[in-house]
């Protein structure tokens, strides 16, 4: 039976429990396979290493421009996000600016996880009240996205004392983080692996120590519940398993983000959407729609702000138009 899209108000959470509420099975994202190899990977790391950023670079470029002919899926779904980010139909130059800040984040990534943050121009702002959160021994979620780099969060470690663990779901990018891992072992010491029995565990006893605990919750990485909100312009759906998590264990939700702004310039930001710790368990589905209504406003915002920074390379709009048995 074919569901017809779910009616959508400005400003208004959809309230269809068939759509909204329901599990699901893996999502689109979650079941395509990785491109590239190990070996090309581990190579192109001991280049960059050995020759620098500014020499292995060069190669970047091919990278991105490979991807824009050779990618065409990708492609086709990086046009639809800049049409609804940028307010016009995408050129050839969009898409390969696109890729080219994805190629970009990926090899800083490589020096970013060797602590080499010496190599960049790091503008941090909301780290103030972070700060405050944290005062007191009393850990926090940092929420990001697949919106810019999520690794140059590790800057902002080095320069206090706050430790960070990210938790992630780790076999969509296998290969990836097995090449990094080989260049740097310790990178994977401060990794949560979520889809485990004790990954809500193994958060919690983080956040009791004073941890910052990051994830990206704009992906759901398994059966979930969803709520759909409007994002530039079209509904579409959120997982709702990050902020339920967040509401369960009584911490404080940060979002993050990590924008490339090209050269070799990030700047990271800090928004404090609500402190879940205020909330009595009776308000618990009231507290999660509230605090996933202000995520999304501010995605929407910083997709704006950073359009070339968007990483999500599948139809993320595409789940209001499928089909169910």
């Amino acid at each position: 039976m074919r569901l017809r899209p779910a009616h959508i108000q400005p400003n208004r959470i959809v309230t269809n429990p068939a759509k909204n509420t329901a599990p699901e099975t893996a999502p689109e994202w979650l079941q395509r396979k990785e491109r590239g190899s190990v070996f090309l990977l581990r190579v192109m790391s001991r280049i960059s290493l050995l020759l620098g950023r500014r020499l292995s670079r060069i190669v970047v470029y091919g990278i991105a421009l490979y991807f824009v002919l050779a990618a065409p899926a990708a492609q086709n779904t990086a046009r639809k996000f800049l049409a609804r980010s940028l307010g016009r139909p995408a050129t050839w130059l969009d898409l390969y600016r696109n890729i080219f800040a994805f190629a970009s984040t990926i090899h800083d990534r490589i020096y970013l996880l060797n602590d080499r943050y010496d190599m960049f121009d790091i503008r941090v702002t909301g780290a103030q009240q972070l700060h405050a959160s944290l005062a007191g021994n009393k850990g926090l979620f940092l929420f990001g996205s697949h919106l810019g780099s999520f690794e140059v969060l590790r800057s902002h470690a080095r320069d206090n004392p706050y430790p960070v663990s990210i938790a992630m779901y780790p076999e969509n990018a296998r290969q990836l983080n097995n090449a990094l891992t080989a260049i740097n072992p310790k990178t994977m010491q401060d990794i949560i692996p979520l889809g485990q029995l004790d990954s809500m565990i193994a958060i919690n006893r983080k956040l009791k120590e004073g941890s910052m605990v990051g994830l990206l919750a704009d992906r759901a990485v398994g059966p979930d519940q969803h709520i759909t909100l409007p994002f530039l312009g079209a509904p579409a759906r959120f997982p709702t398993g990050p902020f339920r998590m967040a509401a369960m264990l009584k911490y404080p939700v940060f979002f993050m983000s990590g924008l490339y702004r090209d050269g070799n310039r990030y700047d990271v930001h800090f928004e404090l959407l609500s402190d879940y710790s205020e909330f009595l368990p009776a308000d618990r589905d009231a507290a999660v729609r509230d605090v996933l209504v202000k995520y999304v406003a501010a995605l929407e915002r910083h997709c704006k702000s950073a359009p070339y920074n968007w990483f999500n390379f599948f139809d993320f709009w595409k789940a209001e138009d499928s089909t169910h048995d």
